[in-house]
């Protein structure tokens, strides 16, 4: 499963992300390190299921009415704060939690309410840009600090006749989530010493924040939008090259919740809710606040920087495996029961693998189930597709 790790410093609203996105119990207060013990749970990304064309919806439990939600991990971990990297406040355990991300949500404040160590100050008083810039170096100076501490085994295994340094490279790093194609690739866009003892500090950093950039993208939540001063989100984006998603998680939560309570009709990701139900004169205040923020932004923005994370910066798409090409079910008639976000170019083999690795190694040829026509091993996929898998190892 694709793990999203929320980053930010304290107070930011990590932890309010965290619960609307998953509905989960977790620590929200107004003081620096609500959050101690790392949150994992479960949240989705939405995309369009494909029972949409067909006659009827599929009735699965992760299809709404065509919205379909495949789920991901989203984990929560202590905020940061300045010199995180060298240990000071929550920073090691957050730092130590993020090498099982595939990529990073950083939550910042818009409303400039919070200080540099997430304390509360007066609104508009603090420089959202700043916390854009601040996790990004306390990550990479963290993974510098790894490679430092671990080139003297490097020097030491280059003393040997058959020393590959990609491979001593690869193998440092993939503690960190780095795999060997990573490794390559970064490598490749590097001019670099061949000998590890002519390796500067500059060489090493350079390295370490390549491979950080590659491995850990991030994409920028601007959080609190409704009460962020005008022209706060447009300083944000014009300060990064990092997509940035105007965000109320406040707002989110408030949603998810009055939907549970049969108040308003809304799934996550929408534009725009309806109230259904009866509400107090202080509940409509407060909902007619979230969708003047909805309206300005195009929703929450909390379904959508999960969705830019996997599907845009991650690039993944999804794929349906089916039994029944006619169908579209397994072997106990469910319709389009699973859906697996696959790195964007995946063949059919690919996906077959993803299902099972006795399906991949028993893998003899696929059909598209839109079509019923067998494909060929080497053709990509495309978000959406319905493929049934022909294996010796099953139906």
């Amino acid at each position: 499963m694709i793990t999203v790790a929320l980053a930010g410093k304290p107070n930011a609203g990590k932890s309010t992300f965290y619960t609307a996105a998953t509905m989960a119990d977790a620590d929200v207060a107004n003081y620096p390190f609500t959050t101690i013990d790392a949150n994992r749970g479960v949240t989705h990304v939405r995309t369009e299921c494909p029972c949409l064309d067909r006659d009827e919806r599929c009735g699965n439990e992760r299809c709404r009415g065509g919205k379909r939600y495949v789920p991901i991990e989203l984990l929560d971990v202590a905020g940061l704060v300045p010199g995180a990297h060298e240990g000071k406040g929550l920073g090691n355990q957050f730092l130590d939690e993020l090498t099982n991300a595939d990529v990073v949500v950083n939550v910042v404040d818009a409303s400039g309410a919070t200080n540099a160590e997430g304390e509360p100050v007066e609104p508009g008083s603090r420089d959202p840009l700043d916390d854009v810039d601040f996790i990004e170096e306390e990550m990479d100076l963290w993974l510098t600090g790894i490679v430092d501490r671990n080139w003297e085994s490097v020097e030491r295994k280059s003393r040997s006749p058959e020393f590959d340094l990609e491979a001593a490279l690869t193998e440092m790093l993939t503690g960190f989530g780095a795999s060997e194609h990573d490794v390559t690739a970064v490598l490749r866009g590097l001019d670099y010493p061949g000998d590890p003892k002519a390796w500067t500090d500059g060489d090493r950093e350079t390295l370490a924040r390549a491979v950080r950039r590659r491995t850990k993208p991030i994409v920028v939540v601007a959080n609190k939008v409704d009460a962020a001063p005008a022209g706060a989100i447009d300083r944000i984006r014009d300060g990064t090259d990092k997509p940035v998603i105007p965000a109320t998680a406040d707002g989110e939560r408030a949603l998810r919740r009055a939907a549970e309570a049969g108040v308003v009709d809304y799934d996550p990701g929408d534009e725009t809710f309806e109230t259904v139900g009866d509400v107090s004169e202080s509940q409509r205040a407060g909902l007619d606040a979230i969708a003047d923020a909805m309206a300005a932004h195009g929703g929450t923005g909390v379904q959508r920087a999960l969705n830019s994370a996997v599907y845009g910066l991650l690039d993944r798409i999804t794929v349906y495996p089916v039994q029944d090409a006619s169908k579209w079910t397994d072997g106990t008639g469910n319709v389009l029961p699973d859906a697996f976000l696959l790195p964007a170019g995946s063949t059919p083999r690919d996906l077959a693998y993803a299902v099972h690795t006795d399906i991949g190694e028993g893998y003899l040829h696929a059909v598209d189930a839109r079509s019923s026509r067998r494909i060929g091993e080497d053709r990509e996929l495309s978000e959406g597709d319905v493929i049934k898998i022909v294996s010796t190892a099953g139906p």
